[in-house]
């Protein structure tokens, strides 16, 4: 089974925790950026770990933007999800991106993990991530919770290694 951690990453946040995500994993994944690729080799792995950071009013990395997602395949893949966002400056649409890559998928037939985690912690006035009272995936605050990244990145990949 192959496994692909897919992000975009503008300023280098979203590229570090997919690397930290990788190492507490401790299974053969491939980092993907997807800005250096293309649908035709993603659609090559069975499992997925795809990450972004929120931009402007609530989109898709730059690099996610501009990708063809809908050439994405997800029918019978097992998929994960990772965003991070500033609760304190843009606590209105923190971590929004990240919902847009959760529908791509779910509406795509992809069997979805690690994507009940509780919001306690974590200070926002809205998020598009939440589903039932719970975050869709990871959810990370590089710019002003840092120092609980470690432990967030942790605890979450514990709860999804058994589907990878």
């Amino acid at each position: 089974m192959s496994i692909a951690i897919v992000y975009g990453s503008s300023g280098g946040n979203t590229e570090g925790v997919a690397k930290l995500i990788q190492k507490k994993l401790g299974k053969e994944a491939d980092l993907i950026d997807i800005g250096k690729a293309d649908a035709s080799k993603i659609n090559g792995y069975d499992k997925l770990i795809l990450g972004t950071s929120t931009w402007y009013e609530g989109e898709l990395q730059d690099d996610w933007e501009s990708f063809s997602k809908d050439a994405l395949e997800f029918e019978g893949k097992t998929v994960a999800f990772f965003g991070l966002g500033d609760q304190e400056g843009y606590g209105g649409e923190f971590c929004n991106g990240l919902r847009i890559l959760y529908e791509l998928a779910q509406g795509k037939g992809a069997k979805i993990v690690g994507n009940k985690n509780s919001t306690e912690g974590y200070s926002f006035e809205e998020s598009r991530a939440v589903v039932d009272g719970q975050f869709i995936g990871l959810i990370v605050d590089e710019d002003n919770q840092s120092d609980l990244t470690s432990s967030r990145v942790e605890k979450w990949v514990e709860s999804i290694k058994s589907a990878f």
